[in-house]
């Protein structure tokens, strides 16, 4: 039996040839672009749109729900907090789940504005009807990076749950 051009007798060809390929991919892949400095809009947004797309569903009353809070808490029209929210869709698409979303908010807010931040997640997390369970374990890890205690965390929870608010004021 002859070997094929470029391969040893006894060899298969293809067995090293996707591991090969792949290593090359992960060597000479460009690094990803780092994210830019989060200012307190882009971190609050951006912890509203990851709320709204952890149940893998980006729906439309989540979108209108973001749009109203970051209209309230920033006084914007709705042009201006539909292209915060836009923009903070680009950067929550590009940043990794590792809580630099909230401690930018940590960092920038003091505890009762941080609470009315996971108020807010509360409501984006239900305005679909309920709160599913990976957006509940969100919410436990959002406010734990937040610096809130469970106490906190449970006020938020009822703020929203309890009075029926995800319809109330945002």
């Amino acid at each position: 039996m002859t070997a094929l051009p470029g391969l040893m007798q006894g060899q298969r060809p293809g067995i090293c040839a996707p591991m090969f390929t792949d290593l090359l991919h992960r060597l000479f892949a460009p690094v990803p672009t780092p994210l830019p400095t989060l200012d307190g809009r882009h971190a609050m947004a951006g912890l509203l749109v990851r709320m709204a797309k952890m149940d893998g569903l980006y729906a439309v009353e989540e979108i209108r729900r973001i749009d109203r809070i970051l209209a309230a808490s920033y006084g914007l029209n709705p042009v201006e907090a539909a292209r915060l929210r836009a923009e903070s869709e680009k950067l929550e698409a590009l940043a990794p789940e590792d809580g630099r979303f909230a401690a930018a908010v940590r960092k920038r807010l003091d505890r009762d504005h941080r609470e009315s931040v996971l108020v807010a997640m509360w409501r984006v997390a239900v305005s679909d009807g309920v709160a599913k369970a990976s957006e509940q374990a969100y919410l436990e890890r959002a406010a734990d990076r937040l610096g809130l205690d469970a106490a906190a965390a449970r006020r938020a929870q009822e703020a929203v749950t309890s009075t029926g608010a995800a319809d109330g004021a945002d």
